[in-house]
């Protein structure tokens, strides 16, 4: 494969032009550590504004359900107008969610600020993975990882810095964070600036396309429900470690907040890791294999968990991490092959499914901890995994993308 060298706002689109793929994947770390941080402070606000379970859990249903409500809506309309300086809009109304979060002063402030955020997110994501799809050059798996990864690295590393700046301090030192924010508002303007230059040579490119496939409509579909399926399993799990992951370490293990930060921490890095591996994995050897073992394979693992001591729960949690989160590149690029000519559309689909799952079940769990405990919620979720026997019902697709 033919890999571009050439400066950061060169590159031919008809190759794999690393140096956009690098920059939208650290974009999308900055982007992702700012979003981590709503999260990382739930013990701060939680105990500063008198909060209950349910409220936290409907603080990240308002951070996601903006998000993915909007991706879509996005990703359809830029499919036929794009827009290669939104990314650097959304990134804008991040910044401004950012100091509402900073100065918030009530629940309901809270609430509006973590939506500026989700609106951020739900112009950047579906945009940022055009362009990962524009730069690929034809290495669609490996790029979305290369994405993913840098997301999910700012995802484990938001609070990390929460741990040091923010925790046992004040909430005004969200303030530093505005840093990052500007920092990527320029970045994105760059990449926006090769967009530009690309898109109709991308567009035009068959080197860049996916494959055709002879399936037929209500095939498609068929398909496409058992992925949302799919989703909803890795998200509702994911999302009760990480919206509630530290509160369950403080409550069953006595651990402080910067400790229970830290291990949160862990496995965030082990959800990053395995995002990376699971794209190239799907590119060589067909993302339905991918998908069955990276959904059903975390179960032995899941179902474990509730019974294990501090040191095990440590342990057993980064191979959930790795695993589940190899899913969701090698989910995307499938979904995005049973609908060609639809990027935008579909990766605004599947990331709001995302966000909106999550966001669904950090509430739905929420309330479910306040009326019985942390412990129960991790019982009830050990057995989502299983939701991958599914995965045999999805139609192989077997051309590969580095054959």
């Amino acid at each position: 494969m033919q890999t571009s060298k050439t400066p950061f706002r060169a590159g031919r689109a008809t190759t794999t032009v690393y140096s956009i793929l690098f920059a939208i994947s650290f974009s999308h770390l900055l982007n992702d550590t700012i979003q981590s941080l709503i999260p990382a402070i739930y013990p701060i606000v939680k105990e500063s504004f008198h909060l209950t379970f349910t409220q936290i859990g409907l603080i990240t249903l308002t951070f996601q359900m903006t998000a993915s409500l909007l991706q879509p809506v996005v990703g359809f309309y830029t499919d036929k107008k794009p827009r290669p300086f939104s990314l650097a809009t959304g990134m804008m109304l991040t910044l401004l969610g950012l100091i509402g979060l900073a100065f918030a002063s009530s629940f309901v402030e809270l609430l509006l600020a973590v939506g500026l955020v989700g609106l951020g997110s739900a112009i950047f994501h579906p945009e940022s993975s055009r362009v990962a799809f524009m730069a690929s050059g034809g290495r669609h798996g490996f790029a979305q990882s290369l994405f993913q990864v840098g997301g999910n690295t700012g995802t484990s590393i938001g609070p990390l810095l929460a741990a040091l700046v923010i925790a046992d301090r004040s909430q005004r030192n969200v303030l530093w964070f505005t840093v990052i924010a500007v920092g990527a508002t320029i970045l994105l303007f760059r990449v926006g600036g090769w967009y530009r230059a690309h898109l109709e040579e991308t567009l035009n490119s068959r080197s860049n396309a996916f494959q055709p496939h002879h399936l037929s409509q209500k095939r498609v579909v068929f398909s496409l429900l058992i992925l949302i399926a799919l989703i909803f399993s890795k998200y509702f799990y994911l999302t009760s470690l990480i919206s509630y992951y530290t509160f369950y370490l403080i409550e069953t293990f006595n651990f402080s907040v910067v400790n229970a930060q830290i291990h949160l921490f862990i496995f965030l890095f082990s959800v990053a890791a395995g995002t990376f591996i699971g794209g190239p994995l799907g590119d060589r050897f067909g993302r339905k294999y991918i998908i069955w073992v990276s959904i059903l394979g975390a179960a032995p693992f899941t179902i474990a968990l509730p019974y294990a001591n501090a040191f095990w729960t440590s342990i057993l949690t980064v191979p959930i991490g790795i695993i589940l989160a190899s899913a969701f590149s090698a989910i995307l690029v499938y979904a995005q092959e049973l609908v060609p000519g639809k990027i935008g559309m579909i990766a605004g689909l599947f990331f709001g499914l995302a966000f909106g799952m999550a966001g669904i079940g950090s509430a739905v769990l929420g309330k479910l901890a306040d009326m019985t405990s942390i412990t129960y919620v991790y019982h009830v979720c050990s057995y989502l995994p299983l939701i991958g026997l599914l995965t045999g019902f999805l139609p192989n697709l077997e051309h590969h993308d580095d054959a």
